[in-house]
């Protein structure tokens, strides 16, 4: 059996809030509940399991790569709730997205302070 990814545990002061972004954001299915994590399964049969957090969160970084329409619905709603977004990882590039290797990508946060990414071309590493 190939190595896979099944899932990742996402740290979130409140498990709904972030859920909730996920499912209108993403435009996700609501998630399942899976004793204390709410789970929201991504097309690839990765999940994400929301997992509340009552210290400190230590920010991660999420990337997602999307097709040019789902970037388009991601964004759209991105904009419609007013959510900051930019063009990079460290925030020099406010309100714009950003076109590397020949696709369009942008960042964004989560209501726990993840750094998000939609992308529609992978890097090219190496």
């Amino acid at each position: 059996m190939a190595i896979q990814l099944n899932h990742t545990i996402l740290a979130a002061k409140d498990p709904r809030e972030t859920a909730d972004f996920f499912t209108r954001v993403f435009g996700l299915a609501e998630p399942e509940n899976y004793g204390p994590f709410l789970v929201l399964q991504l097309s690839n049969a990765v999940s994400l399991d929301v997992l509340r957090e009552d210290g400190p969160i230590t920010p991660q970084h999420y990337a997602f790569l999307v097709g040019e329409s789902e970037f388009d619905e991601i964004f759209g709603r991105l904009t419609e709730r007013g959510e900051q977004y930019w063009a990079d990882p460290f925030h020099r590039e406010p309100g714009r997205i950003n076109h590397w290797y020949g696709g369009r990508g942008v960042y964004f946060l989560d209501p726990s302070g993840h750094k998000l990414e939609i992308m529609t071309k992978p890097y090219e590493i190496g």
